[in-house]
C-alpha cells in the first residue's frame, strides 16, 4: 500500500524563440496557412536552430525555470525522469544531461521513451516512486526536438511538429486526497507500421542508404492513426471515469496530448466534453511529440485550482496510449 500521495507541486515549460509560422512554411513546401490550419490547428511552432543545441538543452531551462519557481535547491532532487524520442545521444539517457546542466547532483536518472504518451507513462513511473517513500523529490520531463527528425519536404509531416520541453515537480503529500489518484495505459506494437522512424536503430542502423532513403525522418500514415488516437483516448478517459465513479461535471480539465485539431475535437466530442473544459495549446506549438502534456499545464496554471479534478490523456507512436487522473495540488 502506498504511503503518501503524489502530488504536482509545480511546473515550468522552454519553447525556443524562433518560431517558424504557417507562412514561412508556404516558401518551404507545397502547402499554405489555410490548408495548415483546417486540417491541424496549428499556427505556429517553435524550431531550435542553434547549433550545437539538443533536446537537454530546452529540457534544463524547462527545469531551471521550475527549480526556481518552486524555491528549490538542485541538491534536494532525487530523480530526474525524461520522456523523449529525440534523445541527444543513444547513450548517455537524456535524462542525465538534463541533471548535469542543472546541477542536480543527488539524483539517479533515466529516459522513457513512448512517443506521445511518454510524459504520461513518466509521470506515473514518478508518481510510484514518490508514493512508495523511496523518493521525496523528483523531476519529471517531457521534451523533444522534433525538428532533428522531420522531413521539412513532407508536407504531411513538416507543418505538424515542433520543439519544446515542459517539466513538473513530484513531492509526496500524506493527504492521499490530492496528486495521482488512477491510470491506465495501454500498447499494441502492431500499430509500428502507421507512426515510426524506421532508421537509426537495431533494425536499420545508421548507413548511407538509410540517409539516402530519408528513413531517419518520421513516417506517418495519417488516417489510421487519426482513427486509433481518437478511440484510444476518449476509451482511456471514459473507462478511468467510470473507475472513479466520475461523470462529465466533475472534471475540471481533460488535458488531451496535442497532436491535431481535429483529433482533440473528436476526442471532446466523444466524451461529450466542453470544449472549454478542454486544454489547447496546439495553435502555438504544434505537436511536441512528449513535451504536449507539461506545456498544456504550464499554460494554463493560472487556471488551475486546488482540488481540481484533472484528467491527463495520450496517444504515441507504436501504438501507446492512456489516461491519468489527478487531483490538483496547489
Amino acid at each position: 500500500m502506498s504511503l503518501f500521495s503524489a502530488a504536482i507541486t509545480g511546473v515550468a515549460s522552454y519553447v525556443p524563440e524562433t518560431t517558424l509560422t504557417n507562412k514561412d512554411l508556404e516558401k518551404i513546401v507545397d502547402t499554405n496557412d489555410e490548408w495548415i490550419t483546417s486540417r491541424t490547428g496549428i499556427k505556429k511552432r517553435h524550431i531550435l536552430k542553434e547549433p550545437g543545441k539538443a533536446t537537454s538543452d530546452m529540457a534544463a531551462k524547462a527545469v531551471q525555470k521550475l527549480l526556481e519557481k518552486t524555491g528549490t535547491d538542485p541538491s534536494e532532487i532525487d530523480m530526474v525522469l525524461c520522456a523523449t524520442v529525440t534523445a541527444d545521444y543513444n547513450f548517455p539517457d537524456t535524462a542525465n544531461l538534463i541533471a548535469f546542466k542543472s546541477d542536480i547532483k543527488n539524483a539517479f536518472c533515466f529516459d522513457i521513451n513512448a512517443a506521445c504518451s511518454g510524459f504520461l507513462y513518466a509521470l506515473t513511473t514518478g508518481c510510484k516512486f514518490v508514493e512508495t517513500g523511496a523518493v521525496k523529490k523528483a523531476i519529471v520531463v517531457g521534451a523533444d526536438k522534433m525538428s532533428s527528425i522531420v522531413d521539412y519536404t513532407d508536407r504531411t509531416t513538416c507543418v505538424i511538429f515542433g520543439d519544446g520541453a515542459g517539466a513538473v515537480l513530484l513531492e509526496p503529500s500524506a493527504d492521499k486526497g490530492i496528486g495521482m489518484q488512477d491510470f491506465l495505459f495501454k500498447g499494441d506494437g502492431s500499430g509500428v507500421e502507421f507512426l515510426f522512424q524506421k532508421g537509426g536503430g537495431s533494425m536499420h542502423p545508421a548507413s548511407a542508404e538509410t540517409v539516402a532513403n530519408k528513413e531517419h525522418f518520421v513516417f506517418q500514415n495519417g488516417r489510421p492513426v487519426f482513427k486509433a488516437a481518437v478511440k484510444a483516448m476518449s476509451s482511456s478517459v471514459i473507462e478511468v471515469m467510470k473507475r472513479n465513479n466520475l461523470t462529465k461535471d466533475d472534471i475540471a480539465w481533460v488535458v488531451p496530448h496535442q497532436a491535431n485539431m481535429r483529433i482533440i475535437d473528436a476526442v471532446a466530442n466523444m466524451l461529450d466534453f466542453p470544449k472549454d473544459r478542454v486544454m489547447q495549446t496546439i495553435e502555438n506549438y504544434g505537436n511536441t511529440t512528449a513535451a504536449t502534456l507539461p506545456i498544456c499545464l504550464n499554460d494554463y496554471e493560472e487556471r488551475l485550482k486546488k482540488g481540481d479534478n484533472v484528467i491527463l490523456t495520450a496517444f504515441g507512436g507504436g501504438f501507446t496510449w492512456g489516461a491519468s487522473y489527478l487531483k490538483w495540488a496547489y
